[in-house]
C-alpha cells in the first residue's frame, strides 16, 4: 500500500455558495487514496494583529495546527481587484508568524484559482505565488489552474456538472498528489 499524505485545502471566500468551496470538495471526491484532502474554510478567522503574539487567540492556535499536521497545502482562490481575498492574505499572515514559526515553510503547495470571467483568476493565482515563494513553499509549476466561467459548472446541489471540468480537476489532483509524493518523508 502506498503511503497517504494529507493536504490542507484551503478555501480562499467566506461566500456560503462559493466556487471556491465547490471545487474544494469537488477535489475530495476525485483525490486518488493516497491523498487526504482536509478542507478549511476561512469563517471566524480573526484578523492577524502582531500584539496578539504573545497569547494568540484560539481560532489562531486551532488554524495553525490544522495546517501544521498536514504534508502539503493547496489553495482554491476567486480573485478580487486583481489579487487574493483580503481574508486569504489574512490566514497566510496568521499561519506565517510570528517569524520563523511559519505552518507552511517546506510543504509542497498548489493553487487554484477561478473566476466567472474568462481570464480563471490568474492575477490572483500568480500574487498568491509571490507570497509562496517567500513562505517556502515549493507550488506546483503544471498543470496550472486557472478556472475561468465558473459560473455553470455547479448544479443547485453544490455538485460538479461540467463533464470537461471534472476531467480538469482530476488530472489536477493527480498531479498535485504526483508533486507532494516527491516531498514524503
Amino acid at each position: 500500500m502506498a503511503s497517504q499524505s494529507s493536504t490542507a485545502v484551503i478555501v480562499g471566500s467566506l461566500r456560503k455558495e462559493s466556487f471556491s468551496l465547490k471545487i474544494a470538495k469537488a477535489l475530495t471526491t476525485l483525490a486518488p487514496s493516497s491523498l487526504q484532502l482536509d478542507v478549511i474554510t476561512l469563517n471566524g478567522l480573526s484578523f492577524y494583529n502582531q500584539d496578539l503574539e504573545a497569547t494568540p487567540p484560539v481560532d489562531w492556535v486551532s488554524f495553525r495546527d490544522r495546517v501544521r499536521k498536514t504534508d502539503a497545502v493547496l489553495f482554491v482562490t476567486p480573485e478580487y481587484n486583481r489579487s487574493v481575498p483580503g481574508v486569504l492574505k489574512n490566514a497566510i499572515d496568521v499561519g506565517s508568524r510570528p517569524y520563523g514559526q511559519s505552518v507552511f515553510n517546506g510543504k509542497p503547495g498548489g493553487v487554484i484559482s477561478n473566476s466567472p470571467g474568462a481570464i480563471g483568476g490568474f492575477g490572483a493565482n500568480h500574487h498568491l505565488r509571490q507570497s509562496l515563494v517567500f513562505l517556502n513553499v515549493p507550488v506546483l509549476q503544471q498543470p496550472e489552474a486557472y478556472i475561468g466561467g465558473i459560473g455553470d459548472a455547479f448544479d443547485e446541489k453544490g455538485d460538479l456538472v461540467k463533464a470537461s471540468l471534472r476531467e480538469f480537476l482530476a488530472a489536477y489532483v493527480k498531479a498535485f498528489d504526483t508533486w507532494v509524493a516527491r516531498y514524503r518523508k
